[in-house]
């Protein structure tokens, strides 16, 4: 394959992973972060879940630019478990407008619905529940369920929430734990900050601090931890969402914590948090990016501090 059938086509992607040029092309990308160590690049098909649309009965991606529905079929980029479902999926009695996140469990697939309609018809119920599918829900509503959904990161298995944040490949999301569990090897506390269900968590025994998911729960952005407590530890990993974690990181400027390593999904707000620690003496030891939104213009980008 040297090009994607549905390049240009649809708005998922904004580089072809199936052209010759793709890794030339994406890594230029990267404007503030040329000087990283090492890149991973992720294998094509390996995407365990994908954002689609569904308008007026069609159900596909979105097209590039509009909210116009392109049918799918097959997506080369999607793994072959996505891929079987989607004729199902596509036969659903979708009503009203809206996205369905459908993600690759453990144990099967489930399908997250979120739409301007309040309430899903007794149509598709009695439709979806003649599917392959662990669960649907309808803005967060349970349509069928027939075992919770679980996730493995390494060893460990946990129940995944709906519509929970998850790293989109296996192949990506094992990487940027080997990273991390690199770094944090040899020390005896270790703190994980935005740590969602426990990606780096269980494989680095963490005390993890979220929202939601695993460890305690807490609003970061509302409520940063303060050196009182981040000066109990070794390293602290953060794992922040796009917006980045600036108010962590002054608080975080102001403790003694050795080792920070900052795992990011947005290069532009890791530098502005880069910024903050290497003004008060942090120094970046190592970089690496991960190409795990293959075929889009996004980087997962980690950096480690050392004071």
């Amino acid at each position: 394959m040297k090009t994607c059938p549905f390049f240009n086509i649809c708005g998922g992607c904004k580089f072809d992973f199936a052209a010759p040029d793709y890794r030339e092309n994406k890594i230029k990308s990267l404007v503030n972060w040329q000087g990283v160590r090492d890149v991973y690049w992720t294998a094509v098909g390996q995407r365990r879940r994908a954002d689609f649309g569904f308008a007026d009965g069609r159900f596909g991606f979105f097209a590039r630019g509009s909210k116009d529905i392109v049918p799918i079929k097959s997506c080369p980029n999607l793994v072959p478990e996505i891929n079987a479902a989607l004729p199902g999926l596509s036969g659903l009695p979708w009503t009203g407008s809206g996205s369905a996140l459908v993600t690759l469990c453990e144990n099967g697939l489930d399908v997250n619905v979120t739409s301007n309609v309040p309430y899903f018809t007794p149509e598709f119920k009695k439709t979806a529940e003649r599917l392959d599918l662990v669960r649907v829900t309808w803005n967060d509503r349970v349509v069928m369920q027939k075992a919770k959904p679980q996730i493995k990161f390494g060893d460990v298995l946990v129940d995944y929430p709906t519509g929970a944040f998850l790293q989109p490949t296996v192949q990506s999301e094992t990487a940027m734990r080997d990273f991390v569990v690199a770094h944090t090897s040899g020390v005896q506390r270790v703190l994980d900050l935005f740590c969602g269900i426990g990606n780096f968590t269980f494989a680095t025994h963490a005390d993890g601090f979220d929202i939601a998911g695993t460890g305690v729960k807490r609003d970061l952005f509302k409520k940063p931890l303060t050196p009182r407590t981040l000066d109990k530890y070794d390293v602290v990993i953060m794992d922040p969402p796009r917006a980045g974690a600036l108010s962590q990181c002054k608080e975080l400027a102001r403790s003694n914590v050795p080792r920070i390593v900052y795992v990011s999904c947005n290069p532009d707000t890791l530098l502005r948090d880069a910024k903050i620690l290497t003004r008060v003496g942090y120094k970046i030891t190592d970089t690496m990016a991960f190409d795990q939104f293959v075929g889009t213009e996004h980087w997962e980008l980690a950096a480690v501090f050392q004071k």
